[in-house]
């Protein structure tokens, strides 16, 4: 028997004075953090006072209601301390005892657990193996994850917690969801909801009222040692060791330094990778920070702008309107596409004299009652966005000259440099939206038209009603296919919104690295016309692959704009388009065979015959001329009638 000094009141009423005491111990502790174990304890403390047998070890008290394995665990603890703390001997579990001692034993306390040492006087069954529970570990960078990561910064006796609000500041850098807003407008949950699994895991306790307070369980802090574990095996050591910096465990060497770990955001680690591709030739981007960095030349020269003793001047954040720029560049002559294109002397932007900064368009908003989440959390991640209503795109970027007035001086506009990326965002039912009515074509059209090399089109996947999705279901697949085999553009397909956003932050990340460490050959403005710019950008990429040429955002804001870029052509094409069944390669091979509209009023002005057989001859006039073709290009009898419904019953200019 362990004989262990009490207070003299427990050896009077109870076999078991010190395993009674600790007992007590942990039932006064739960009932100061108000946790669902209050009920185990108490039915544990009310066994063993109950119970006249002396054990000599804790798992010997299995046999009691009330004890499980967690609780004999922690009693096994407290036990191996005393002994050491008074030079005893660590008892040894005996083996259990079975027939009429079980019987006598369950006759005289109530509280022992029937069949736990065999019934009818026989011996015990053998137990069976019991199944290895797996400890309890939440998944990288959950709600629950970052929850118990920012708890475990607080010190372990440490019993006043952290609010929610505070909570939620201290969670959010270690969470790839937002703790405040639901990842689409359909969906109620966050990742707060999180908190709810923690406290019904007896994980986190809430205290106080009205403000409420969470702090992390004995049981909460054994996971937020697992969880270091994670982190240390995902390679996030920033994580691991934040989460551990009050702990004496936690060796020296691997304090993060003050330069890694803000207090707003800690980010990871960059895992080393094999070298890759220059990123203009891949717009793939991961979500990783450790892309290569592309080295430029940073030779000066007499016409470049960019100097080290330059001042430190922080450019004014412009706030641009796109009727602003309608005038910048003029449509030009007549010249043909294929006409000779001007010379000129490129501005040259050296390396150092200027930073990329993200633009983002004005709309971009994640709810009408949400509108600035998309560049709060894009700021959180160390991306303030220049708030801009663009004229093409939902995202690009641009190279900021750090001397306000220098671009304009040396031939150019403004102060800013459009770069060769941009981004077109588009949520699932905004897609299926811009199908229907005919503005998924019309952006590709003018995204094509933009000169920009790299085009990527960001489609989040979003939850939708299966039945309105799977009626789409082919439109979509059809136009995702087409963006990347007809077009030629990179598909980036995300989950929700903070995906999306942590997307275009690595992209951000990604570009300062490739761009602002080369030199940038800036386009002059009084050279471009809307008539020779793609043939000029495409001669420059031909004849100088490795030279990247740009122009000015007003330059660019004056191209895109939808009517100053559109020609009698393009024209043409749109209003072929709008005809349902009429694609963009359908409407191409009608305008090689009737060049303008009036070409193609007049054609079917010829069809004569009169009544019901002109109007056979003139549903019949395409189909006729491009039934043969085959593909996507093919006009089937079908579309030809739709077409003859719109174009054969417009009356043509009467010749003078």
């Amino acid at each position: 028997m362990l004989l262990v000094a009490a207070t003299p009141k427990l050896h009077d009423t109870c076999a078991n004075p010190q395993f009674l005491q600790w007992v007590k111990e942990f039932w006064d502790k739960e009932r100061e953090r108000n946790t669902k174990g209050v009920t185990t304890y108490r039915h544990a403390y009310d066994a063993l006072k109950a119970c006249p047998i002396a054990f000599q070890h804790p798992s010997e008290l299995q046999k009691l209601k009330g004890f499980g394995p967690k609780i004999c665990a922690r009693l096994t603890d407290k036990l191996k301390a005393y002994c050491e703390e008074n030079g005893l001997p660590m008892p040894h579990p005996s083996r259990k005892r079975g027939g009429r001692a079980a019987q006598t034993t369950a006759a005289m306390n109530p509280w022992f657990e029937e069949g736990a040492d065999g019934e009818d006087g026989e011996a015990p069954r053998p137990a069976k193996k019991p199944r290895k529970t797996k400890p309890y570990v939440p998944t990288y960078r959950s709600g629950a994850y970052a929850l118990v990561l920012a708890l475990s910064l607080q010190d372990e006796n440490d019993t006043v917690g952290l609010t929610k609000t505070a909570l939620i500041d201290a969670a959010q850098p270690y969470c790839e969801a937002s703790f405040t807003a639901p990842p689409d407008p359909t969906s109620y949950y966050t990742a707060w909801n999180s908190i709810k699994t923690l406290e019904g895991k007896e994980l986190v306790y809430e205290r106080g009222r009205p403000l409420k307070r969470y702090c992390l369980t004995d049981e909460g802090w054994e996971v937020a040692k697992r969880i270091r574990e994670l982190a240390l095996s995902k390679g996030d050591v920033v994580g691991a060791i934040g989460s551990y910096r009050r702990m004496e465990d936690v060796p020296l060497s691997q304090a993060p330094l003050a330069s890694q770990a803000g207090p707003s955001r800690a980010p990871a680690v960059p895992k080393p990778r094999a070298p890759r591709q220059r990123a203009e030739q891949s717009p793939f981007v991961g979500d990783s920070e450790d892309d290569d960095e592309d080295q430029g030349e940073n030779d000066g020269g007499s016409g470049s702008y960019g100097d080290n003793n330059m001042a430190d001047v922080e450019p004014p954040q412009p706030q641009f309107a796109g009727s602003q720029f309608k005038n910048v560049v003029p449509d030009g002559g007549t010249a043909n596409d294929d006409a000779t294109p001007p010379h000129f002397t490129p501005i040259r932007l050296a390396p150092g004299s200027f930073t990329v900064e993200m633009i983002l368009d004005t709309r971009e908003v994640r709810a009408k009652t949400d509108r600035d989440y998309i560049q709060d959390e894009l700021a959180k991640r160390g991306c303030q966005p220049t708030m801009r209503s663009l004229e093409l795109g939902d995202v690009l970027w641009v190279a900021r000259c750090n001397k306000p007035g220098w671009l304009s001086r040396m031939g150019s506009d403004g102060d800013e440099v459009v770069l060769d990326w941009i981004v077109e965002r588009k949520r699932l039912d905004d897609l299926i939206g811009s199908i229907k009515d005919g503005r998924f074509h019309e952006q590709k059209f003018r995204l094509r038209r933009s000169g920009i090399k790299n085009v990527i089109y960001l489609v989040e996947e979003i939850s939708m009603d299966p039945q309105h999705l799977q009626k789409y279901e082919e439109s979509i697949k059809s136009a995702i296919a087409g963006i990347q085999v007809v077009n030629g553009y990179f598909l980036k397909r995300t989950q929700k919104i903070d995906e999306s956003i942590r997307y275009l932050a690595s992209m951000t990340k990604m570009l300062k690295k490739v761009y602002e460490g080369k030199p940038l050959h800036v386009i002059p403005t009084n050279v471009l016309t809307a008539k020779n710019y793609l043939p000029l950008i495409n001669d420059l990429r031909e004849k100088q692959p490795t030279i990247g040429h740009y122009i000015s955002y007003p330059a660019f804001a004056s191209l895109a704009s939808k009517s100053d870029l559109m020609t009698l052509r393009d024209l043409y094409l749109k209003m072929l388009m709008c005809t349902r069944g009429v694609t963009g390669e359908k409407a191409i091979e009608i305008q090689k065979v009737w060049k303008t509209p009036r070409d193609f009023i007049k054609a079917f002005e010829q069809c004569t015959e009169p009544g019901e057989a002109g109007k056979k001859q003139r549903e019949a006039l395409v189909v006729n001329r491009l039934g043969h073709l085959v593909g996507r290009k093919k006009i089937v009898k079908g579309v030809s009638q739709k077409i003859a419904e719109v174009w054969g019953e417009i009356q043509g200019p009467s010749s003078e």
